[in-house]
């Protein structure tokens, strides 16, 4: 095959029409190289993509048969999972079901068709509770929900595959991902919405009446958790620089994504409270378990192998793009 029909060939992005997977599949629009979505809608949405799109749930393994011959892709991005914590605890078949057996489906899917690369949507989960911090690249991979287990297992998938039949993968875990498009039409839309920025504009928005911080007397400078806040559009570059280090020929990277700098509850109230203008109420309440104090990025493979560094770091920038978003699309792609 010539340089140019590989260039011809697209890249699969499975759930694309997610957060995340919507956002680096603009990222690689941008840099004019052809894409197909293949998403069963169920978490995504159609107004988030403006690419070829393949309806299809990734357990369907004649229509992932289909859609792998119809389009003969070169390289797969893997997002579709399911990635509630609290719901995988509530539910963990459903997790086994959709990201482990699943994962297995796409593989076979991928081998059928001589398709070797893969960049996989791993998470910090899979880590378990820190060790150290920050936590490194290489720190101990001990999941404490099956959320985070049925992450480890799909990284496992993949590498046992890569060993056995020569896929070439990334597993990027990332933190916490947050903000949205600068352009204000891409953003965060989830049901039922888990994560604290969304959450806190919500409140300044008029949907929520308040904001709770579960828990104040953990051993930070303001007692509230801290976590590592990673824009989007950072993570959608992140993917998008493993593809070429796949597609250029290397064969295994796994590596966190983060900025290596953390930010507590408390901190991101009151930035939002400057961004919007909004006094945004906040009451505190008891912890919830299993939620470690902090939870920070660190290690430096993202740089050194992938040639990668955040381009919007700064809490207060990620938070204005999430209000931007939300502005005008209060009920999200509904609107």
């Amino acid at each position: 095959m010539t340089s140019s029909e590989h260039e011809e060939r697209p890249v699969l992005v499975a759930g694309g029409a997610g957060y995340i997977g919507s956002h680096t599949v603009r990222a690689l629009q941008a840099k004019n190289i052809p894409v197909v979505v293949l998403d069963d809608l169920s978490a995504g949405h159609r107004e988030a993509i403006s690419a070829p799109l393949e309806v299809c749930n990734l357990g369907d393994r004649a229509g992932l048969a289909k859609v792998f011959a119809k389009h003969n892709p070169r390289s797969v991005i893997h997002f579709a999972a399911k990635c509630y914590v609290g719901e995988s605890v509530e539910d963990p078949a459903k997790y086994y079901e959709h990201n482990v057996m699943y994962t297995w489906t796409l593989l076979q899917a991928m081998r059928e068709a001589s398709c070797r690369n893969i960049v996989f949507s791993s998470s910090c989960a899979t880590y378990g509770d820190p060790v150290e911090m920050p936590m490194t690249d290489g720190h101990p991979q001990k999941p404490i929900s099956p959320y985070g287990r049925t992450k480890l297992h799909m990284e496992h998938m993949i590498e046992d595959f890569a060993h056995a039949y020569g896929l070439h993968f990334a597993a990027l875990r990332y933190f916490n991902a947050a903000g949205a498009a600068q352009t204000g039409d891409l953003g965060e839309d989830h049901d039922p919405e888990t994560h604290l920025i969304p959450l806190v504009l919500q409140v300044a928005l008029g949907q929520r009446a308040e904001i709770k911080i579960f828990g104040e007397d953990y051993d930070t400078p303001d007692g509230s958790c801290i976590r590592d806040y990673i824009h989007v559009e950072d993570l959608a570059a992140a993917h998008l620089a493993a593809l070429e280090k796949l597609e250029g020929g290397a064969a295994r990277i796994a590596c966190n994504l983060g900025t290596g700098s953390g930010f507590s509850v408390k901190q991101v109230i009151e930035t939002a409270r400057a961004v919007t203008g909004h006094p945004i109420p906040a009451t505190v309440t008891p912890r919830r378990p299993g939620d470690p104090p902090q939870l920070i990025s660190g290690g430096t493979l993202a740089q050194e192998v992938l040639g990668w560094v955040p381009q919007r770091p700064e809490l207060r920038d990620i938070i204005a793009d999430a209000w931007r978003f939300l502005q005008s699309h209060p009920d999200g792609y509904s609107s």
